[in-house]
């Protein structure tokens, strides 16, 4: 079975490498880091001109009606330039959420909208001392005729300057709801927050009585969680392709390095020590790769095996991105922790993605339970997988 991307998508491809060569790669995320805003969004704005918001929204709302794989050399790309903005929150994550469980109103509005690159949407999920788990949603929703009011603080909430609108999971009866709010609708106030990760800019929303219309509800009240933990899927297949480009960027970044450092008079990729470093970091460059793509597939396929295999995908990236950004900073050295070279945004950009939307445990216990291997312990039933494939 072939899992590789064809001529149509790799030409894709090249047109967005392209423009992200011509814009000098990073330098996007770095004016960003710089608070240069609209420098920022005038960029995403020009990258967008190529189309690529329109891949996966259906023709019927002014898109191109491809599939999630379609999304993966796109999402490698901007992957390896750390790229700002929301384009999984909105493309991976809204889009397929609005397209499945939208009413007719919210998909010709917001589907067209996205298409056109009108609006982005980011996700205000984690609250003050909570988790992503289901008992950590405790902002709450009051039903008051055609309207609900909102009370409560939605925390780490990622790029609200580059929004248009927010998804917010509530509680309406105490039972989980997913709702899109206007970030222009009148009582929300937004602050700043401390990040450490500076390509991502995190801010608190405060809710006080704001009212929504009920339209606005996406699905059935009370079926929001079942609704995020589906469109999650779709979300975390297209973090796994963003983290395989930015591997791929730091396996080149320090193969090159290798090349150029010399001690002793030797460069030091010559060292066995780091050939056998470099080694291993194409080794989980390769093996995410292969993941990824295998569970975008199964997304556009509709497999059985998806959740299991896109969880597996999300760990593997993300631990895998930690590590090779890791030994990335190794290889470099002491200048691999300077501002000026790219080690340092690696780091703080895969630290981030190990615990947003989810952290690795809950991934670990999500395929556990999609393998049906709840009543066993898991390290049993990994040693009964291994005997029953060398049978």
């Amino acid at each position: 079975m072939d899992f590789s991307l064809s001529q149509e998508q790799e030409m894709f491809r090249e047109y967005i490498k392209k423009f992200l060569v011509d814009m000098e790669r990073t330098k996007i995320a770095r004016d960003y880091v710089d608070n240069k805003t609209e420098h920022v969004k005038n960029a995403i704005s020009d990258l967008k001109e190529l189309g690529w918001t329109k891949l996966n929204i259906p023709e019927e709302y002014e898109g191109m009606g491809l599939g999630q794989l379609d999304l993966v050399p796109i999402m490698e790309e901007f992957g390896r330039v750390l790229l700002p903005g929301l384009y999984l929150e909105t493309n991976a994550l809204a889009v397929p959420l609005l397209e499945r469980f939208g009413t007719n109103k919210q998909k010709q509005l917001l589907l067209k909208s996205i298409a056109d690159s009108d609006v982005n949407f980011t996700v205000a999920w984690l609250e003050p001392g909570g988790s992503y788990k289901e008992q950590g949603i405790q902002l709450t929703g009051e039903i008051i005729q055609d309207q609900i009011r909102l009370n409560g603080v939605k925390t780490q909430v990622p790029d609200v300057e580059l929004a248009q609108h927010v998804l917010v999971p509530l509680r309406i009866n105490n039972e989980i709801t997913l709702i899109s709010v206007d970030l222009q609708t009148p009582g929300l106030l937004v602050t700043p927050q401390k990040n450490f990760v500076e390509t991502r800019k995190l801010f608190t929303i405060h809710f006080d009585n704001v009212t929504v219309p009920i339209e606005n509800v996406i699905g059935q009240i009370g079926d929001g969680w079942g609704i995020l933990q589906e469109c999650l899927l779709y979300y975390n297949a297209a973090l796994s392709s963003v983290a395989v480009g930015a591997m791929e960027q730091i396996v080149e970044m320090a193969t090159e390095y290798a090349k150029i450092r010399e001690q002793f008079g030797n460069p030091i990729g010559r060292f066995q020590a780091i050939k056998h470093r470099l080694a291993d970091m194409k080794l989980d460059l390769e093996t995410a790769r292969s993941l990824s793509y295998y569970a975008n597939w199964t997304l556009e396929t509709s497999a059985e095996d998806r959740t299991e295999a896109i969880c597996s995908a999300r760990i593997f990236a993300t631990e895998a991105f930690i590590r090779l950004a890791s030994h990335n900073i190794q290889i470099h050295g002491g200048i691999g922790f300077t501002e000026e070279i790219d080690c340092h945004l690696f780091v703080k950009q895969a630290r981030y993605y190990e615990n947003y939307l989810g952290n690795i445990e809950q991934y670990y216990d999500l395929a556990i339970e999609a393998l049906n291997w709840t009543n066993q312990k898991p390290a049993q039933a990994v040693q009964e997988q291994a005997i029953m494939a060398h049978k």
